[in-house]
């Protein structure tokens, strides 16, 4: 396991399936290519998406994809951090956006941290509670809260 520290933030990157893992499927969507065909721009076709399999990890805070899934969705670096790896290095490290994230019928959009393309995606807290989802560990789901079963429910 590589653990990655930026900005506060700490992601596990994972190769395999430990006990309790949550892996689902989300769907990533090219925000830019979304607004440019919205204005009357190309085709809906031209929108670069990808479905990847992501590991729900409670104790990431960011969206972290691999290099080849963000270079397939044509995503652009819009900062860079530096991140501190578990045994101490440090690294800079791209964020990169804008993207649309999808699990089930709800979505928000979303940037994303840069990881090397051997490892795991990662839905991290921002993402689970921009969509109001709870990671259930033992039967390795994650669904609705029971108080919004619809549509996300916002807290003020």
């Amino acid at each position: 396991m590589l653990a990655v520290h930026a900005l506060g933030l700490t992601i596990n990157m994972t190769k395999g399936k430990p006990m309790g893992e949550i892996v689902v499927d989300i769907h990533l969507e090219n925000s830019g290519d979304r607004d440019h065909f919205k204005r009357g721009y190309g085709e809906e076709s031209d929108i670069r998406c990808a479905t990847v399999r992501a590991v729900a990890d409670t104790g990431a805070n960011m969206l972290a994809l691999p290099r080849d899934v963000v270079d397939r969705l044509g995503l652009e670096t819009v900062q860079t951090v530096t991140v501190t790896y578990a045994n101490g290095q440090r690294e800079d490290m791209q964020v990169a956006g804008p993207l649309t994230i999808r699990i089930g019928d709800r979505w928000m959009p979303s940037n994303c941290i840069v990881i090397p393309t051997s490892c795991d995606a990662l839905v991290g807290q921002i993402v689970l509670e921009g969509l109001d989802l709870v990671a259930d560990c033992r039967n390795r789901t994650l669904a609705p809260r029971p108080e919004s079963p619809d549509r996300p429910l916002m807290r003020l």
